[in-house]
């Protein structure tokens, strides 16, 4: 079996079948995005009640960081593996049809920025563990800054890496 089960070729074409992994690994990502910004901004920027407001319609931005970060924690992690195991199957369709092309043409800081996504990705799932285990138990007081900033550095990398995920592509989209 290749990297494109056999069964599969049966209904669809290669290109498709591409195409929609790709699709896929997009929406994961939009949905790690997501979750880790609303997480982000609940630890980064908390919502406090303040004197006087309690019959005030709270706004868009208040509503977005009064989440419950902990609720997110079991999502970032399934999210990230399952996003990275998509990005890693396509990683083998990239690296001959969108790498070799891109160093062909001398664009070797966008090469270098989807390697730094690269190594992103990994350091990402290695910090997973510590990650699972600060928000594991969030009402420790001991854990807080420590949750925070792991929390705000992994959805800094996140969106680092959506990002460049679409630049690589408009350089040489999908498919071409």
């Amino acid at each position: 079996m290749g990297l494109v089960p056999d069964f599969i070729l049966d209904y669809i074409d290669v290109s498709t079948f591409w195409t929609i992994l790709m699709i896929i690994h997009g929406l994961l990502a939009v949905a790690l995005l997501g979750a880790l910004t609303h997480q982000a901004m609940s630890v980064l920027m908390p919502v406090r009640q303040t004197a006087g407001a309690a019959g005030a319609s709270p706004g868009f931005a208040t509503r977005f960081r009064a989440v419950q970060g902990a609720g997110y924690a079991a999502a970032v992690c399934v999210l990230w593996v399952v996003t990275f195991i998509f990005g890693a199957w396509i990683y083998t369709k990239y690296r001959m049809y969108v790498r070799i092309p891109i160093e062909q043409q001398g664009f070797w800081k966008t090469q270098g920025v989807f390697e730094l996504k690269e190594h992103l990705a990994v350091i990402g799932m290695g910090l997973l563990p510590v990650y699972w285990l600060f928000w594991k138990d969030a009402r420790n007081p001991e854990y807080e800054s420590p949750r925070k900033w792991l929390t705000a550095l992994l959805a800094a990398m996140v969106w680092f890496m959506f990002l460049v995920g679409h630049i690589v592509n408009n350089v040489r989209g999908f498919g071409s």
